[in-house]
């Protein structure tokens, strides 16, 4: 079983690459590279969803043993980052339609 620090950290390491992506695949459909910005975003998504599998986890654990769980700092920052790539995600996909739009 995984430690609420290891998926803690599984969740962070996980977003934190899918946000670096997504913000690679605004960059890049903002100079017109839509086909490569797409792929980008895509890999960001694959990224994100390791870090959502640990959150699962993390939510399961707690469920099975809700008595003895304690919500540390740790805890906390990986759902903000992992709330955070979503937002980021869903703001990068509006930012290219508006791009494609201008061209």
């Amino acid at each position: 079983m995984d430690t609420l620090e290891e998926l803690s950290f599984q969740i962070i390491s996980g977003v934190g690459a899918a946000k670096s992506c997504y913000i690679e695949a605004l960059r890049m459909s903002r100079n017109g590279d839509n086909i490569l910005a797409q792929k980008k975003l895509d890999e960001g998504y694959n990224y994100y969803l390791t870090g959502h599998a640990a959150h699962s986890k993390l939510l399961q654990q707690t469920a099975e043993k809700a008595d003895s769980v304690k919500i540390n700092l740790l805890v906390v920052h990986a759902e903000d980052q992992l709330m955070s790539a979503e937002t980021i995600k869903l703001m990068v996909e509006e930012f290219m339609i508006l791009y494609n739009q201008a061209e």
